[in-house]
Parts: C-alpha cells; structure tokens; sequence
C-alpha cells in the first residue's frame, strides 16, 4: 500500500473523536462537519505517524486560549463561519491532542483530561512493544504539563470505541 494512502487510512477514528469534539459545539453547523473531518486529514497527512505516537504530536496539537487556533480558525472559514461566531460556540480555553491510537482534550488551564478514543496500536508483535507506546503516548501530553505548577492529576475517562 502506498505511504500516504496508508497513513490516511490510519487516522481516520482519530479525526473522526477530533471532530466530534467541534461538532457538539457547533452542532447547527453539523451538515458541514465532513468539510472540518477532510481538512484536518489533510493537513495531518504528512504529520501521522502511528509507528511513533509523539512524533508530530505538537504540530497536531489543537489549542484555543483565547487566541484559536489557526487550523481551527481555517476550517470555520471554509465552512462560513465568522471568527466571532467561532469564539462565541467554542471553550474559551481548549487543547485537543490528536495522536495516533488516542485522542484526548481538556477545556480549560486546570481541567481534567478525557479521552475521546483509544486504540491498541495494530500489529502489535509484543506486549512490551505495546506497552512503549502506551507510555510514550502519555508522555506527550506530560510534556506539555511540565510547565505547569501544579499539574491536575485528575484524569476522566470518557472513551469512544471504534
């Protein structure tokens, strides 16, 4: 199978748990939410990389802080929505992690982090092979709590099987 088409076909249940998230709050907008799924494979398209769940994860790391996010804020023009439109559907404070075999958010600077979808990495030949990415996987949403203070070490669990 040719590389691109492979690592489209790979993360396609993550960006289907991305878009879900921008789809409950943009739920009038739902008629159009095929627009925010085919833009985002494409633009994750040479960032995917499931034999390394961190690689490329900060480039695919969405974030709204009062600022959006530009892949967020490109996708709301192309489906004709206003930057205060978007501003006054979306968390104020948002930052979703799209990565291979999980995608996960938290709203707010002190939230909880839920998993919207999880997944064994396929093909898997060992369980200690599984269990290296399970712990680099996590390690790359710490990496982004290390600047944090005081961390929350609460995590909700909130998961969509595929």
């Amino acid at each position: 199978m040719h590389p691109a088409l492979y690592t489209r076909a790979s993360m396609i249940r993550e960006i289907a748990a991305a878009r879900a998230i921008f789809t409950v709050h943009l739920i009038e907008y739902r008629l159009k939410e095929d627009n925010l799924f085919f833009y985002f494979i494409e633009h994750y398209k040479h960032h995917w990389f499931p034999e390394k769940p961190c690689k490329g994860s900060g480039y695919r790391c969405i974030r709204i802080n009062h600022k959006m996010d530009p892949l967020i804020g490109q996708a709301a023009q192309r489906i004709g929505l206003s930057s205060q439109e978007l501003f006054r559907l979306l968390p104020s404070e948002l930052t979703l992690w799209v990565d291979p075999y999980e995608v996960s958010y938290r709203i707010g600077e002190d939230g909880s982090i839920c998993v919207l979808y999880e997944a064994a990495p396929a093909g898997g030949s060992q369980n200690n092979t599984n269990m290296q990415m399970v712990d680099s996987r996590i390690s790359c949403k710490e990496e982004l709590l290390l600047g944090r203070t005081s961390p929350s070490k609460s995590y909700n669990m909130m998961t969509v099987s595929g």
